[in-house]
């Protein structure tokens, strides 16, 4: 494992690797100031074939977001345990626990087929209190709830659309979609609480996995750690 500052970078190298992360792209697009603090809380962690990522039942407060390479996630130990998931360059990682304020739910492995997967790791504290404006703004903060609730209810229906008759298939459809005023301080409040409501919906899934893949095979896209 090798971890750099992204200080220690060139620019032209930072915006190019994190050109693949929505996310951050939209920041930058809206406010170049928002998007300087996030990269201050930020590094690029390269991890060799093999390496451990996210170890289960850990705690710790860093976002991830794949840059280049591919992860193997585990619902327990990689030795012992199955493989469930992988993570591929664009998507974030580690959301679930920090979301829920909870130990990692999952081993996650660097690919032993790729010679070097890079991360981006954000300390997530940077986002503070829900309410707060400083130094992340609501209207980032927006971006990145938006963000969150759009891909739990995509992992969501996946999970549904394979197991259409599970008691919890139509749950996350039950968690009400937000109709008030938006770019406001109620929307992200209303956004934060969905995301905590599929996030739990989610790990019950994950609950389920080991009865569900008896049976059937459950799709690899549908895991979060």
């Amino acid at each position: 494992m090798e971890i750099k500052l992204l200080s220690k970078l060139s620019r032209d190298y930072v915006e190019q690797l994190l050109s693949g992360i929505p996310f951050f792209k939209l920041v930058k697009q809206q406010d170049a100031w928002q998007f300087e603090l996030l990269l201050q809380s930020s590094r690029i962690v390269t991890y060799s074939g093999g390496e451990t990522v996210l170890q289960r039942g850990e705690s710790d407060r860093w976002l991830f977001f794949l840059l280049k390479g591919r992860l193997a996630v585990y619902a327990d130990d990689p030795l012992q345990g199955e493989l469930i998931n992988y993570v591929t360059p664009g998507e974030v990682f580690g959301d679930l626990a920090q979301l829920m304020g909870q130990p990692r739910t999952a081993t996650v492995i660097a690919e032993s087929n790729c010679r070097e997967s890079i991360v981006l790791a954000t300390d997530a504290s940077i986002f503070g209190d829900i309410s707060s404006t400083r130094p992340i703004t609501i209207q980032t903060k927006l971006a990145y709830y938006r963000n969150t609730v759009h891909n739990l209810r995509w992992k969501l229906e996946v999970y549904r659309s394979q197991h259409l008759q599970h008691p919890l298939a139509n749950k996350h459809r039950q968690v009400k979609l937000y109709t008030g005023t938006k770019e406001t301080l109620e929307e992200l409040r209303a956004l934060y609480e969905q995301a905590q409501a599929l996030a739990g919906l989610l790990l019950d899934w994950n609950r389920e996995f080991g009865v569900l893949s008896e049976a059937t095979a459950l799709p690899q896209d549908a895991f979060t750690i």
